[in-house]
Protein backbone atom coordinates (compact mmCIF):
# COMPACT_ATOMS: atom_id res chain seq x y z
CA UNK A 1 0.00 0.00 0.00
CA UNK A 2 3.09 2.43 1.07
CA UNK A 3 4.43 1.91 -2.65
CA UNK A 4 0.95 2.44 -3.68
CA UNK A 5 0.60 6.08 -2.64
CA UNK A 6 4.35 6.68 -2.85
CA UNK A 7 3.61 6.29 -6.76
CA UNK A 8 0.42 8.68 -6.59
CA UNK A 9 2.24 11.08 -5.06
CA UNK A 10 5.01 11.07 -7.66
CA UNK A 11 2.30 10.59 -10.25
CA UNK A 12 0.99 14.19 -9.07
CA UNK A 13 3.79 15.75 -8.16
CA UNK A 14 6.03 14.43 -12.01
CA UNK A 15 2.91 15.71 -13.92
CA UNK A 16 1.59 19.55 -13.96
CA UNK A 17 -1.43 18.78 -12.52
CA UNK A 18 -0.39 18.68 -8.51
CA UNK A 19 1.74 22.62 -9.22
CA UNK A 20 -1.31 23.51 -11.03
CA UNK A 21 -3.45 22.60 -8.18
CA UNK A 22 -1.63 24.24 -5.79
CA UNK A 23 -1.21 27.20 -7.84
CA UNK A 24 -4.67 27.66 -8.90
CA UNK A 25 -5.60 27.48 -5.22
CA UNK A 26 -2.89 29.88 -3.66
CA UNK A 27 -3.26 32.92 -6.12
CA UNK A 28 -7.13 32.48 -6.51
CA UNK A 29 -7.46 33.21 -2.72
CA UNK A 30 -4.78 35.41 -2.46
CA UNK A 31 -6.44 37.30 -5.43
CA UNK A 32 -9.71 37.78 -3.94
CA UNK A 33 -7.57 38.28 -0.40
CA UNK A 34 -5.61 41.38 -1.10
CA UNK A 35 -5.85 42.79 -4.50
CA UNK A 36 -9.71 42.08 -5.60
CA UNK A 37 -11.99 44.83 -4.09
CA UNK A 38 -14.99 44.60 -2.25
CA UNK A 39 -17.89 47.16 -1.98
CA UNK A 40 -18.79 45.46 1.58
CA UNK A 41 -15.44 44.88 2.98
CA UNK A 42 -16.19 41.65 2.55
CA UNK A 43 -13.62 39.32 1.40
CA UNK A 44 -10.76 41.39 0.86
CA UNK A 45 -8.62 41.95 4.02
CA UNK A 46 -7.39 45.25 3.38
CA UNK A 47 -10.57 46.58 2.79
CA UNK A 48 -11.99 45.26 6.16
CA UNK A 49 -9.78 47.82 8.43
CA UNK A 50 -8.92 45.06 10.86
CA UNK A 51 -6.63 41.78 10.71
CA UNK A 52 -8.45 38.71 10.01
CA UNK A 53 -7.95 36.01 7.89
CA UNK A 54 -11.63 34.98 7.90
CA UNK A 55 -11.69 35.62 4.72
CA UNK A 56 -9.11 32.78 3.27
CA UNK A 57 -11.71 30.23 5.36
CA UNK A 58 -14.74 31.58 3.26
CA UNK A 59 -13.30 31.40 0.19
CA UNK A 60 -11.44 27.84 0.17
CA UNK A 61 -14.00 25.89 0.13
CA UNK A 62 -15.84 26.96 -2.80
CA UNK A 63 -12.25 26.76 -4.28
CA UNK A 64 -11.93 23.16 -3.16
CA UNK A 65 -15.30 22.44 -4.59
CA UNK A 66 -14.05 22.78 -8.26
CA UNK A 67 -10.40 22.18 -7.16
CA UNK A 68 -10.63 18.58 -5.69
CA UNK A 69 -13.00 16.92 -8.06
CA UNK A 70 -10.18 18.32 -10.62
CA UNK A 71 -8.01 16.76 -8.75
CA UNK A 72 -9.37 13.08 -8.26
CA UNK A 73 -11.40 13.11 -11.44
CA UNK A 74 -8.28 10.56 -12.95
CA UNK A 75 -7.26 8.72 -9.90
CA UNK A 76 -9.77 5.27 -10.93
CA UNK A 77 -10.56 6.52 -14.53
CA UNK A 78 -7.13 6.42 -15.67
CA UNK A 79 -6.17 3.45 -14.69
CA UNK A 80 -9.67 2.02 -16.11
CA UNK A 81 -8.93 4.07 -19.43
CA UNK A 82 -5.24 2.83 -19.33
CA UNK A 83 -6.45 -0.67 -18.84
CA UNK A 84 -3.62 -0.94 -15.81
CA UNK A 85 -6.78 -1.25 -13.28
CA UNK A 86 -7.05 -5.31 -13.99
CA UNK A 87 -2.98 -5.27 -13.18
CA UNK A 88 -3.51 -2.97 -10.10
CA UNK A 89 -6.31 -5.46 -8.72
CA UNK A 90 -4.04 -8.70 -9.11
CA UNK A 91 -1.54 -7.72 -7.01
CA UNK A 92 -1.05 -8.60 -3.18
CA UNK A 93 -3.18 -5.42 -2.21
CA UNK A 94 -7.26 -5.66 -0.99
CA UNK A 95 -9.64 -3.40 -2.61
CA UNK A 96 -9.50 -0.98 0.22
CA UNK A 97 -5.45 -0.67 0.29
CA UNK A 98 -6.14 0.54 -3.68
CA UNK A 99 -8.62 2.93 -2.31
CA UNK A 100 -6.74 4.25 0.69
CA UNK A 101 -3.59 4.76 -1.15
CA UNK A 102 -5.71 6.60 -4.20
CA UNK A 103 -7.14 8.49 -1.01
CA UNK A 104 -4.32 9.40 1.25
CA UNK A 105 -2.69 10.77 -1.77
CA UNK A 106 -5.60 12.97 -2.71
CA UNK A 107 -5.17 14.20 1.30
CA UNK A 108 -1.57 15.01 1.30
CA UNK A 109 -2.08 16.99 -1.92
CA UNK A 110 -4.40 19.08 0.05
CA UNK A 111 -2.28 19.58 2.99
CA UNK A 112 0.72 20.15 0.75
CA UNK A 113 -1.84 23.16 -0.64
CA UNK A 114 -2.84 24.04 2.69
CA UNK A 115 0.79 25.16 3.75
CA UNK A 116 1.50 28.13 1.93
CA UNK A 117 -1.09 30.05 3.24
CA UNK A 118 0.73 30.42 6.40
CA UNK A 119 2.03 32.98 4.21
CA UNK A 120 -1.48 35.09 4.35
CA UNK A 121 -1.32 34.22 8.48
CA UNK A 122 2.21 35.73 9.39
CA UNK A 123 1.04 38.79 6.66
CA UNK A 124 -2.56 39.22 8.54
CA UNK A 125 -0.15 38.75 11.80
CA UNK A 126 2.22 41.54 10.95
CA UNK A 127 -0.78 43.93 10.20
CA UNK A 128 -2.20 43.64 13.57
CA UNK A 129 -2.49 46.78 16.14
CA UNK A 130 -0.74 45.41 18.08
CA UNK A 131 1.20 43.15 16.34
CA UNK A 132 -0.04 39.83 16.68
CA UNK A 133 -3.60 40.99 17.09
CA UNK A 134 -5.24 37.99 15.61
CA UNK A 135 -7.62 34.69 17.16
CA UNK A 136 -5.19 32.24 16.79
CA UNK A 137 -7.45 29.74 18.74
CA UNK A 138 -10.39 30.48 16.12
CA UNK A 139 -7.81 30.13 12.96
CA UNK A 140 -6.17 27.14 14.04
CA UNK A 141 -9.68 25.84 14.21
CA UNK A 142 -10.53 26.75 10.99
CA UNK A 143 -7.36 25.11 9.37
CA UNK A 144 -8.44 21.67 10.72
CA UNK A 145 -11.75 22.30 9.77
CA UNK A 146 -10.59 23.00 6.32
CA UNK A 147 -8.32 19.85 6.11
CA UNK A 148 -11.73 17.68 7.54
CA UNK A 149 -13.81 19.53 4.80
CA UNK A 150 -10.71 18.94 1.99
CA UNK A 151 -10.35 15.24 3.15
CA UNK A 152 -13.95 14.71 2.73
CA UNK A 153 -14.38 16.16 -0.54
CA UNK A 154 -11.28 14.00 -1.48
CA UNK A 155 -13.45 10.89 -0.40
CA UNK A 156 -16.12 12.16 -2.50
CA UNK A 157 -14.20 12.85 -5.72
CA UNK A 158 -12.07 9.04 -5.36
CA UNK A 159 -15.66 7.82 -5.26
CA UNK A 160 -16.67 9.25 -8.64
CA UNK A 161 -13.67 8.20 -10.09
CA UNK A 162 -13.99 4.42 -9.12
CA UNK A 163 -17.60 4.75 -10.78
CA UNK A 164 -16.53 6.17 -14.04
CA UNK A 165 -14.36 5.55 -16.82
CA UNK A 166 -14.43 8.87 -18.28
CA UNK A 167 -12.18 11.52 -16.67
CA UNK A 168 -14.68 14.40 -17.46
CA UNK A 169 -17.90 12.47 -16.55
CA UNK A 170 -16.55 11.45 -12.79
CA UNK A 171 -15.03 15.07 -12.68
CA UNK A 172 -18.43 16.69 -12.61
CA UNK A 173 -19.94 14.01 -10.81
CA UNK A 174 -17.55 14.93 -8.19
CA UNK A 175 -18.74 18.34 -8.55
CA UNK A 176 -22.21 17.77 -7.77
CA UNK A 177 -21.84 15.12 -5.00
CA UNK A 178 -19.35 17.77 -2.89
CA UNK A 179 -21.81 20.51 -3.99
CA UNK A 180 -24.51 18.50 -1.77
CA UNK A 181 -22.80 17.04 0.76
CA UNK A 182 -21.30 20.54 1.60
CA UNK A 183 -24.30 22.61 1.20
CA UNK A 184 -26.88 21.03 -0.60
CA UNK A 185 -28.44 20.02 2.86
CA UNK A 186 -28.51 23.47 4.00
CA UNK A 187 -30.35 24.73 0.92
CA UNK A 188 -32.89 21.46 1.19
CA UNK A 189 -33.62 22.66 5.27
CA UNK A 190 -34.02 26.46 4.56
CA UNK A 191 -36.79 25.39 2.46
CA UNK A 192 -38.67 24.74 5.74
CA UNK A 193 -40.27 21.25 3.99
CA UNK A 194 -39.19 19.15 7.40
CA UNK A 195 -40.71 21.25 9.94
CA UNK A 196 -39.18 20.49 12.71
CA UNK A 197 -36.68 18.03 11.67
CA UNK A 198 -34.89 20.87 8.92
CA UNK A 199 -31.97 21.11 11.79
CA UNK A 200 -31.57 17.67 11.62
CA UNK A 201 -31.31 17.46 7.48
CA UNK A 202 -28.74 21.06 7.95
CA UNK A 203 -26.59 18.96 10.04
CA UNK A 204 -26.29 16.48 7.63
CA UNK A 205 -24.27 18.68 5.05
CA UNK A 206 -20.21 19.12 5.91
CA UNK A 207 -20.81 23.12 5.98
CA UNK A 208 -22.56 22.78 9.26
CA UNK A 209 -19.47 20.68 11.00
CA UNK A 210 -17.18 22.76 8.91
CA UNK A 211 -18.39 25.89 10.33
CA UNK A 212 -18.87 24.54 13.89
CA UNK A 213 -14.83 23.81 13.56
CA UNK A 214 -14.32 27.61 12.56
CA UNK A 215 -15.00 28.63 15.97
CA UNK A 216 -12.11 27.42 17.55
CA UNK A 217 -13.82 24.47 19.35
CA UNK A 218 -13.10 21.55 18.10
CA UNK A 219 -16.33 18.98 19.05
CA UNK A 220 -16.24 15.68 18.75
CA UNK A 221 -19.64 15.22 16.99
CA UNK A 222 -17.57 17.49 14.49
CA UNK A 223 -14.80 14.64 14.01
CA UNK A 224 -17.02 11.75 14.18
CA UNK A 225 -19.30 13.02 11.27
CA UNK A 226 -16.26 14.08 8.96
CA UNK A 227 -14.45 10.71 9.39
CA UNK A 228 -18.11 8.71 8.73
CA UNK A 229 -18.62 10.88 5.71
CA UNK A 230 -15.43 9.70 4.72
CA UNK A 231 -15.34 6.30 5.89
CA UNK A 232 -18.40 6.03 3.40
CA UNK A 233 -17.62 6.95 0.68
CA UNK A 234 -14.19 4.93 0.64
CA UNK A 235 -16.59 2.04 1.51
CA UNK A 236 -18.44 2.57 -1.46
CA UNK A 237 -15.38 3.25 -3.47
CA UNK A 238 -14.05 -0.14 -2.44
CA UNK A 239 -18.00 -1.90 -3.27
CA UNK A 240 -17.08 -0.36 -6.64
CA UNK A 241 -13.90 -1.78 -7.47
CA UNK A 242 -14.95 -5.56 -5.50
CA UNK A 243 -18.10 -5.33 -8.27
CA UNK A 244 -15.25 -5.47 -11.14
CA UNK A 245 -14.66 -9.62 -10.04
CA UNK A 246 -18.22 -10.49 -10.11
Amino acid sequence: MFTLLVKEIRSFLSSLIGYIAIGVFITGIGTFMWLVPTESAGSNVLDNGFANIDSLFILAPWVYLFLIPAITMRSFSEEKKTGTIELLLTRPLTEMQIVMAKYLAGVILVIVSLLPTLIYFYSIYQLGYPKGNIDTGGMWGSYIGLLFLGAGFVAVGTFASAVSENQVIAFIMALLLCFITYIGFEFVSSSGIFGKYDALVKGLGMNEHYLSMSRGVIDTRDVVYFFSMIALFNLLSKLVLQSRKW
